[in-house]
């Protein structure tokens, strides 16, 4: 995968609500950007509002890097979350739906999965975690004319 030749990757702030409301912001204008449909785009700024509150909270904050992809006639953006935190023990439970180390419903990291292409967990614990999402913009062919 190349970079988009429109814009270039960017490097967010976690480290209070206010910024959670930038990573939102900026993650809808690059997907818009890149053509995202406004379901996809809402799919992807949940996703990435869900990733970046447990970057804060879980992870004590850290930074999103958001990069725009190129591969030919498909464009997509990659989400990368960092923290240097704690980490995850048991990331098998972790994703599991309903499964909580806070007082939410549970469906912060598998929600997130459904809702991207790809998803990718790296957490060491002591560490930190990584959390990589990215998706694709689905092109809609032009409509037919019949003769």
């Amino acid at each position: 995968m190349q970079t988009s030749r429109h814009a270039g990757p960017a490097s967010l702030p976690i480290g209070s609500d206010a910024d959670l409301a930038w990573v939102r912001q900026q993650v809808r204008q690059a997907a818009a950007e890149l053509g995202f449909g406004l379901v996809q785009q809402t799919k992807l700024v949940t996703a990435a509002s869900e990733l970046a509150r447990n970057t804060l909270v879980h992870g004590g904050g850290g930074h999103v890097r958001i990069t725009p992809l190129d591969a030919g006639q498909s464009r997509g953006l990659r989400l990368a979350f960092v923290d240097t935190g704690p980490g995850i023990r048991d990331l098998d439970q972790a994703l599991t739906d309903g499964y909580t180390s806070g007082g939410g419903l549970g469906l912060g990291l598998s929600g997130a999965k459904r809702l991207v292409q790809e998803f990718e967990v790296d957490s060491r614990p002591g560490e930190g975690t990584t959390v990589t999402v990215t998706a694709w913009a689905t092109v809609v062919p032009p409509s037919r004319t019949v003769p």
